[in-house]
């Protein structure tokens, strides 16, 4: 009788360890980011909160950029209140919110592009601009819950991450920003480092798999800009390039491979969602253009344009070290309008 008892009881334990799990497995990354945002605002002090919160419709939520941002004194003239200003228990709820926008993946990726500071700092020495792994910032638009309308951003050098959620959905998770300098760390400890080596690697396989007719499609006489920060929709014209519709099979397949890296840098549902639109909008749709050469060191941009969305990618600008093309913008944004403005 006491073995049976026993057996009853981790039997119970285990379905009560299995319920849990499926429960935190069923937790929506909307339902997450509430849950992180209001940890995050409950740990600040009044003076920290009026840096950190803002007002749902304030016209900062749009005020996204990738750029560092000081003035004269080398103070930072970024919103939000930075990891440096934090306590460690704020520090740890900042992250957990990063964390609830993100995916595994894309939390070490946003973390990396942080630690990336130090390096520059050390190449830089005393540099006009200030290289700081800690000016990274979190601003909460709104008033985090599972049934209204609010944002959150995290943001800094290379960096910007923005949120808009109603009803517990997230309705929008662009635009969605990650650099790398030095793309490739080429000395010190780190030696060898590639934070966004996705973004290349597919690239590369996908312009070695096309033939030369493709590649003349492919190929664009001028470089693409960059992003534009602080836009709310995108300006980009036509699609350009090579549509998948000319593709092969295979050639297909790593185009997908490449668009579905720069969506996993997001929450599994998130992603889903992203991905989910893309394949609705029509995949055949989406055009691929390429301006440069892929080899290491040269400079090359591309461009990944769908009805529904727009991957931008740059590596033409050295690093700090002096390295030619070894700096890399990348940008997945909505085509209809970021912020979730074409669900308002």
């Amino acid at each position: 009788m006491k073995t049976a008892r026993m057996l009853a009881a981790v039997a119970a334990v285990a379905l009560l360890a299995g319920v849990a799990y499926v429960s935190q497995a069923a937790e929506t990354a909307g339902v997450k980011m509430a849950s992180a945002a209001d940890k995050f605002l409950t740990a600040l002090t009044a003076e920290q909160k009026q840096q950190a919160a803002f007002a749902f419709d304030d016209k900062e939520r749009f005020n996204w950029n990738f750029i560092p941002l000081q003035d004269g004194d080398k103070k930072s003239t970024r919103k939000g209140l930075p990891l440096e200003a934090m306590t460690k228990e704020q520090r740890e709820a900042a992250l957990e919110l990063l964390k609830a926008g993100t995916s595994a993946d894309g939390f070490s990726k946003a973390t990396t592009i942080m630690s990336l500071e130090s390096i520059l700092k050390e190449l830089e020495k005393n540099g006009a601009m200030v290289r700081n792994p800690d000016w990274y910032f979190v601003t909460i638009f709104g008033t985090p819950s599972k049934t209204g309308k609010w944002g959150w951003r995290v943001e800094g050098h290379h960096l910007s991450l923005n949120f808009t959620l109603d009803k517990g959905a997230v309705v929008s998770s662009t635009p969605a920003f990650f650099g790398a300098n030095p793309a490739l760390v080429k000395a010190g400890d780190r030696k060898g480092l590639r934070t966004l080596p996705e973004t290349e690697d597919l690239v590369r396989e996908l312009l070695a798999s096309l033939d030369d007719d493709q590649k003349k499609t492919v190929t664009q006489p001028k470089q693409h800009p960059e992003p534009e920060q602080k836009s709310k929709t995108p300006k980009l014209g036509d699609p350009l390039g090579l549509p998948a519709s000319k593709m092969t099979d295979k050639q297909k397949a790593v185009l997908q491979k490449l668009i579905e890296a720069y969506a996993h840098r997001l929450p599994m549902d998130v992603a889903a969602a992203e991905l989910a639109q893309v394949k609705d909008a029509g995949f055949d749709k989406v055009y691929f253009a390429y301006f440069g050469t892929p080899e290491a060191g040269k400079p090359h941009t591309y461009r990944v344009h769908g009805p529904t969305f727009v991957i931008e990618f740059l590596n033409v600008q050295a690093d700090s070290a002096g390295n030619a093309n070894n700096h890399i913008h990348s940008a997945w944004r909505t085509i209809a309008g970021d912020f979730g403005l074409k669900a308002e």
